[in-house]
């Protein structure tokens, strides 16, 4: 499923996304919109589950978001089926405002270099507008885990997941934010993938596919928002080779969820680490890494979970 630039696969109990190019969607869809869907306080949880099952066939994300709220705030153990609906539902929403965001940044920077003020100031409101809606939605969903979901959450595998989210939407709060702001989101994300990171190692196999998916998310957060390229490929590097080590002990039900987001660790290390081969100054000049996944066209983004 492709919305907003991201490729979505729904595998292992999460929402694995790629970046690739941009689909249109309207800029008027945004979170608070979707608040106008207000379903029956006698819908019971199987009719809100079901209704956001028909607003994902539907493509109509923001109201897949409320439906699955409801649900998220019975205070209640989800079922593996209800955690995948309110990731999918979140990350179809979030997506699609990243992707906007990275283009029009890209965008701000190509008019900053030709000096074009009027057009700067254009795209900085419209850049203004679509990190509040960004906000909104982190804010939303971080509510919501931290009100209800983590608390309710009994298995390992639940905790871990939650706990991963919470890390996922303080990331993208620091992609955008500056200052105190950006450094406050970090914190918090770091403070929450070592939260789930520590119920994983305990809770979880090496081959599990939401502690692959931690390990490659948690990868991603240093490598792209702490700027610690080295950490990002131990971490990555670590995942990949414990979970090689436990490999003919996998499941048949988890194999093909697990090889995937393997590959998606390796594929990253690759990256990462011409990245670094390029950031090595040579004797002509100094050559600069960009960022992955930062700019328009970017040919080999980073994955993430």
């Amino acid at each position: 499923m492709i919305a907003g630039g991201i490729l979505f696969r729904n595998i292992g109990g999460d929402c694995f996304c790629l970046v690739l190019s941009v689909l249109h969607s309207s800029s008027d869809q945004t979170l608070p919109r979707s608040c106008s869907v207000t379903p029956s306080p006698m819908a019971s949880r199987e009719d809100s589950v079901y209704m956001a099952k028909l607003a994902e066939q539907a493509e109509r994300y923001d109201e897949m978001v409320t439906y699955m709220k409801d649900v998220a705030k019975l205070d209640q153990e989800l079922t593996i089926e209800e955690r995948n609906l309110l990731s999918v539902a979140y990350k179809n929403v979030i997506g699609a405002r990243r992707a906007s965001w990275r283009i029009v940044s890209s965008i701000e920077q190509k008019e900053e270099v030709k000096g074009n003020e009027a057009q700067i100031a254009q795209i900085k409101a419209y850049r203004d507008k679509i990190e509040a809606e960004l906000g909104k939605i982190c804010e939303d969903i971080l509510e919501v885990l931290d009100s209800h979901l983590i608390k309710s959450a009994e298995s390992g595998e639940s905790k871990v997941f939650y706990h991963k989210m919470k890390g996922d939407y303080h990331r993208y709060l620091a992609e955008f934010a500056t200052g105190e702001k950006r450094t406050a989101s970090s914190d918090a994300s770091l403070e929450a993938y070592k939260a789930a990171s520590s119920i994983a190692t305990v809770e979880l196999a090496p081959t599990h596919p939401i502690r692959l998916g931690l390990a490659l998310n948690f990868s991603v957060f240093y490598y792209e928002i702490l700027n610690a390229p080295d950490k990002a490929c131990q971490l990555a590097k670590q995942a990949f080779d414990d979970a090689i080590a436990e490999l003919d002990t996998l499941s048949e039900e988890s194999y093909k969820d697990s090889t995937l987001i393997m590959q998606l660790l390796r594929d990253n290390l690759t990256l990462w680490t011409s990245d670094l081969n390029d950031s090595v100054p040579d004797d002509k000049e100094e050559k600069a890494a960009e960022p992955a996944a930062a700019a328009e066209g970017a040919a080999e983004p980073t994955v993430e979970a």
